[in-house]
């Protein structure tokens, strides 16, 4: 188990560390793991090592030590760094080289005998003689003694002898240096040899602490054949079956950093926030839009209090209230004349007919009229067939002078089509009839332009204006093409469901 300060911090990075590291061991007892260096740039807090807690069976006592792992050195050896511990089952003690063996790798050539007599430099000067000194007392003279017995004859040269050895040709073997014969690596009773990786090979260690049959292992005994079969939990160990599994334990990424997929998921009341399919529902938030502004459709239909709308007389929307338009004289379609007038939609509406303020329509049978919806772009929304009209103000509770003389509302159908908000053109158009058919109520327009166009140029859009010569709605229209004119009187139109 490797365990930095409890909490690590990379600020420039956003990244927090938290928390030991445990590595296990594979079958062959080898692990590997990747975690921060000791030295890492941006760290906080700096200047500490990793301590380093073992536990392995069969040990007499798993050992705690500190270990650094600088970033110059981003691969390590564990067995390399983590202290000698000579109460381990496996420690084997290790000779080093001679000196005669290091000298022989640092390129002499030559034997042992050589190596010694390479050792012996040349004779130096002879030293100054230095200063005599003071005469001693005289003593008495002694008797004279037997003459001994002459010694064997030296040998010749310059050394006298070597550990103790006086030849003319010294020659030394391994004992008389004090060192192991250069035979002894690798045999019975020698020195065990390091392999390429500085380790004693395997062929060279015991077959067992023991010295025998192994007779159990964490408990168990082998099986007929010897062999002994642990689990995890035979070692104190966490099964690797368990790693990412429900009531296991988490994996770390190449990262050293929880997977995404075993990070947990918290709802938004967890969290205390609101769920994402509250903005725009009922009973929840407003969303905003591209502008950062509250989408028209989420706000609350702001009319003012007590006062005439669309809806409070049958209508979904209007061009405008028809209360305050002056009543002037009769005003005729002209045929062929394509009428469109502006609706404001301010939220999802469904409608299906287009309605006309008639004033003396009786309803002749020859005549053709359509009626559609065109949007801002000028695309056609939707569009009736080419139908004849009953008379007008015929409804049902109108007051007798409408009836009598046919005035009142004249409604054309088309396919039920819902209008989201934004602005929109009523179309209206007598197909086949005669110039004094069809009379309407009208806002009076006595300019080439009327003033229901009147808008700032950062919103251009003109509310009433027409197109000639046309024989059936078109699929698109555009108030900006030089058949677009604005010299009539504009027609009262309204939306209804």
């Amino acid at each position: 188990m490797f365990r930095a300060p409890s909490l690590i911090t990379f600020p420039d990075s956003d990244v927090i560390l938290g928390g030991p590291v445990t590595a296990l061991l594979d079958a062959q007892g080898a692990f590997a793991v990747t975690i921060p260096a000791t030295d890492a740039p941006g760290m906080n807090p700096t200047g500490w090592s990793y301590s380093v807690a073992e536990q392995l069976a069969g040990v007499q006592m798993n050992r705690v030590y500190q270990v650094l792992l600088p970033a110059a050195t981003p691969a390590v050896d564990i067995a390399d760094i983590a202290p000698t511990d000579p109460t381990t089952p496996t420690y084997v003690a290790v000779r080093g080289d001679s000196a005669y063996e290091v000298a022989v790798k640092q390129g002499f050539a030559g034997t042992v005998a050589q190596w010694l007599a390479s050792l012996i430099g040349p004779q130096g000067a002879k030293g100054d003689a230095g200063a005599q000194g003071p005469k001693g007392d005289k003593g008495d003279k002694g008797d004279r003694g037997d003459q001994g017995v002459a010694g064997t004859a030296g040998a010749p040269g310059v050394v006298q002898s070597v550990n103790g050895i006086s030849a003319a040709a010294v020659t030394l073997n391994a004992a008389a240096v004090h060192a192991v014969p250069d035979t002894a690596p690798g045999a019975p009773n020698g020195v065990a040899q390091l392999d390429a990786t500085g380790k004693v090979p395997a062929a060279q260690l015991p077959a067992s602490s023991g010295g025998g049959a192994v007779s159990t292992v964490a408990g168990k005994s082998p099986d007929g054949s010897g062999n002994v079969a642990l689990v995890a939990a035979d070692v104190g160990a966490i099964p690797t079956t368990e790693k990412g599994a429900a009531s296991g334990v988490a994996t770390l990424g190449t990262d050293g950093i929880l997977t995404t997929g075993q990070r947990p998921t918290y709802t938004a009341a967890q969290v205390g926030a609101l769920a994402t399919t509250a903005r725009a529902a009922a009973n929840g938030v407003a969303s905003l839009d591209s502008t950062t502004r509250i989408p028209i459709a989420q706000m609350p239909t702001a009319v003012a209090k007590n006062s005439w709308t669309p809806q409070a007389l049958g209508f979904a929307a209007w061009s405008f209230d028809p209360g305050g338009v002056a009543n002037p004289a009769a005003k005729y379609l002209t045929p062929q004349r394509l009428y469109l007038t502006g609706v404001n939609i301010t939220e999802s509406t469904t409608v299906t007919k287009a309605v006309m303020f008639a004033r003396g329509y009786g309803g002749v049978s020859t005549n053709r009229y359509m009626a559609g919806i065109y949007r801002e772009d000028g695309t056609r929304v939707v569009a009736s067939s080419a139908v004849a009209l009953t008379q007008a103000g015929q409804e049902t509770g109108a007051l007798p002078g409408m009836v009598s003389n046919h005035i009142g509302a004249v409604p054309l159908s088309f396919t039920s089509t819902t209008l989201t908000p934004g602005r929109y053109w009523v179309a209206w158009l007598m197909t086949v009839g005669g110039t004094a058919d069809f009379s309407f109520f009208h806002v009076q327009n006595e300019a080439p332009v009327a003033t229901a166009n009147f808008f700032m140029t950062t919103t251009p859009f003109p509310r009433a204006w027409y197109i000639a010569a046309q024989s059936t709605l078109p699929t698109t229209v555009s108030p900006t093409a030089s058949t677009a004119l604005a010299d009539h009187d504009i027609p009262i139109v309204a939306l209804a469901a």
